[in-house]
């Protein structure tokens, strides 16, 4: 129970986890899906701006009694990590961006389950004292990603375009074949 006091006691924490938690969430739609899109780069963008507050507000958060630990040191790798990806994508260099962001999606999971698996931090604390919150967390932030999706997913492209006939208006039959017109 002391955690989840120390959980609802800090509001950095509680940005840390929300916006982690959406960014492991967000983070494969946009590894599987197709590049180079408006939904890429927005859901992109979107997955950056989450990764940095995760990354800047973990420097704020320590056990008590605590100096940085080894996870600060992940965060800072992130910042540059995500830092050199885009720039690697505006100067058009796919490959770097791509290894730059798959690695930062990869940090993330590896934080991810050090806080989770280790009995002392406060993930795996809240998890253990409050599963119903836990849950309802995950449900809002898988809400939010399927929101997101829904907003930005691909729009359907249309096969053929209709021919206009003569006076400008949409003809979907194809022309007569004598090419006389109808009055």
């Amino acid at each position: 129970m002391e955690a989840l006091n120390h959980l609802v006691s800090s509001p950095l924490l509680i940005v840390h986890v929300i916006t982690a938690l959406f960014a492991l969430a967000v983070g494969p739609f946009n590894l599987v899906r197709r590049k180079r899109d408006r939904t890429h780069r927005m859901l992109g963008r979107t997955w950056v701006v989450a990764m940095v507050i995760t990354a800047v507000t973990s420097f704020g958060i320590q056990q008590p009694f605590s100096a940085l630990s080894g996870l600060h040191a992940l965060s800072a790798w992130t910042l540059i990590s995500l830092t050199l990806g885009v720039v690697a994508i505006r100067r058009g260099n796919v490959q770097a961006h791509r290894g730059n962001m798959v690695g930062s999606y990869l940090g993330l999971w590896a934080a991810f389950l050090f806080a989770a698996l280790v009995p002392t931090r406060t993930l795996s604390q809240v998890t253990a004292a409050a599963p119903l919150t836990t849950v309802t967390t995950v449900l809002v932030i898988l809400l939010a990603v399927a929101a997101a999706w829904f907003v930005f997913r691909p729009q359907p492209v249309v096969a053929a375009r209709r021919r206009l006939n003569t006076w400008g208006t949409k003809n979907l039959r194809a022309p007569a074949a004598t090419g006389t017109r109808r009055l």
